[in-house]
């Protein structure tokens, strides 16, 4: 669908869930994409890794989409532009360090030099088509946390990004509330909404806070090992731990590659420009237990991050029973399994742990309700959109704005279009919203043969039938609750296989379709009455 005289926004991904953000503004023609992120996959995908918006609907549109602005360098924002910046063939544009990042991305995929990366190094508005777009700088738990101001001939939108209030942000210098409030005087039609702490109602808190709860927490272990873990996007939090570091006599020490990477960028960048020298994992072994902080990757319980191979004796690292593990980081919703492993292996090895629930060493980066309505009562818009959240989240911010006066809230969904203006604000359509995987080398659709085969494989097992030319059968099983039966089902279902195949009469003998179904059948059933599962079965017939 091309956009008419109109100004139009639909989520093809952060709308109903929290990650994966993509956000199209459609006006007089034109398509404006805000973020290309994705998701890392759980258990709803055997063997794989990451999970994208499903783009058919832009690709569709494609000679009409001038541009994808990014807002800020998380991977649920940034993460799919390798896989799909090349294929949309607009330009990108970013502020500097996310840009740095973007950059790396692309030349991991060999795609660099394919892919225009513009770099917005200043708060100027630039022109997209029929958008006007300005950055407006706002803290996060990333360096250049970034809202956009949107202008377009039907009003303007502001797009808040990933953002949080922070009077001491430590890193960058976000808009103040009198600059803020100046957007609001200019008049804004619509503000698109970050959901995802609406239900928490006090302030997220600041990074000095964190700061001082850092200090007074390592201070305490003196004589003792100390690993802190949290987000390596994080540069807020790198420039605290390495203060602290000095402030308390540890020498610091820098483990996982994406630390390495954020530290890189950061400096290129501006930022951290006091960071110290660090050590090697070697030689931060040999100092007294009492003179090294160790940063780690890893908190949310990553099996191939630091953490878990430290954890697991995997790594050049080692942790002895006194030492202390402080995770500086909240645990993200659906990692509660790999981060309880992970923690019940530190307790049991006699490791202290901390977490924010037992000392100020975390804070969000996302707004509580007071931060929410404080926006509000500076931007004034005339619609509220919420996203970036589950619809529990999106519909109690669309009620919170109802509460404070805004006049209009929209609760929409991914693959919703959604009309601003003009007229009532209101969803008017819909358009595919599916998901995509990587799987492996390859990203297929989310509901493919593929993963729904590997899931019934995971549930129930696979039962291999063989059956040769002369009719001699061979069965095998994998993944069947058998052991010491092993072989004598393996048997009986063989017996029951031949037996199912003489008892096809006339042509469907000789009928390879019905010999194959007789014999999947066959084993099937044995299966089942020997495990009480009902495994896949796969029969091949071998020629003589």
């Amino acid at each position: 669908m091309t956009p008419g005289k109109e100004l139009l926004f639909c989520a093809l991904g952060g709308s109903g869930e929290i990650g994966m953000n993509v956000n199209l503004y459609g006006c007089d023609g034109k398509w404006l994409m805000v973020d290309l992120g994705m998701t890392f996959s759980g258990n709803e995908y055997p063997g794989v890794d990451l999970v994208f918006a499903d783009l058919e609907f832009i690709e569709r549109e494609r000679e009409n989409l001038i541009g994808i602005v990014l807002t800020h360098a998380h991977e649920d924002h940034i993460g799919a532009v390798p896989y799909f910046a090349e294929e949309l063939g607009v330009p990108l544009y970013a502020t500097p360090f996310t840009a740095r990042l973007v950059r790396a991305k692309l030349e991991e995929a060999g795609n660099a030099d394919r892919v225009e990366l513009n770099v917005i190094d200043h708060l100027d508005r630039f022109a997209l088509g029929p958008f006007g777009v300005r950055y407006v700088p706002l803290a996060h738990s990333i360096a250049e946390g970034n809202a956009l101001l949107i202008d377009t001939p039907y009003g303007s939108i502001f797009h808040t990004g990933d953002w949080k209030l922070d009077d001491e942000p430590r890193i960058g210098q976000p808009a103040t509330s009198a600059e803020l409030t100046a957007i609001g005087d200019e008049g804004v039609l619509a503000l698109v909404c970050d959901s995802t702490n609406v239900f928490n109602p006090e302030p997220s808190g600041s990074e000095g806070e964190v700061y001082r709860g850092l200090l007074a927490e390592v201070a305490k272990h003196r004589g003792k090992r100390v690993l802190v873990t949290t987000f390596a996007s994080n540069v807020a939090r790198l420039k605290t731990l390495a203060e602290v570091a000095e402030t308390t006599g540890r020498q610091l020490c820098v483990a996982g590659r994406s630390l390495d990477r954020i530290i890189t960028a950061a400096q290129s960048s501006g930022y951290l420009k006091d960071f110290p020298a660090t050590i090697d994992p070697e030689a931060a072994m040999n100092l007294p237990r009492g003179e090294v902080l160790i940063v780690a990757t890893g908190g949310q319980g990553e099996p191939r991050a630091a953490l878990a191979r430290i954890t697991e004796g995997h790594h050049d690292i080692e942790l002895e029973r006194g030492d202390v593990v402080l995770f500086s980081s909240r645990q993200i919703p659906g990692n509660e399994i790999p981060i309880g492993k992970i923690q019940n292996k530190l307790a049991g090895d006699g490791i202290t742990i901390i977490t924010d629930r037992q000392s100020p060493i975390h804070v969000s980066g996302h707004p509580g309700r007071p931060e929410l309505l404080a926006l509000y009562g500076w931007i004034r818009p005339q619609i509220l959109v919420p996203v970036h959240g589950e619809m529990r989240h999106m519909s109690e911010q669309a009620r919170l704005g109802k509460q404070a006066g805004i006049p209009a809230q929209v609760v929409q969904k991914n693959g919703d279009l959604v009309r601003l203006a003009p007229g009532k604000a209101g969803k008017f359509g819909e358009v595919r919203a599916g998901r995509l995987i990587l799987d492996g080398d390859i990203i297929a659709p989310a509901d493919g043969l593929g993963i729904v085969m590997r899931r019934r494989l995971a549930f129930n097992g696979v039962v291999i039938v063989a059956i040769d030319h002369k009719g001699h059968c061979e069965v095998a099983g994998m993944g069947l609750p058998l052991e010491e039966d092993y072989e004598a089902f393996c048997e009986e279902a063989a017996a029951d296989v031949k037996a199912a195949m003489a008892k096809l009469k006339g042509h469907a003998r000789k009928d390879r379709e019905a010999v194959i179904e007789a014999a999947r059948l066959a084993a099937r059933r044995a299966a089942t009455r020997w495990s009480g599962k009902k495994p896949q079965v796969q029969v091949m017939l071998l020629q003589g």
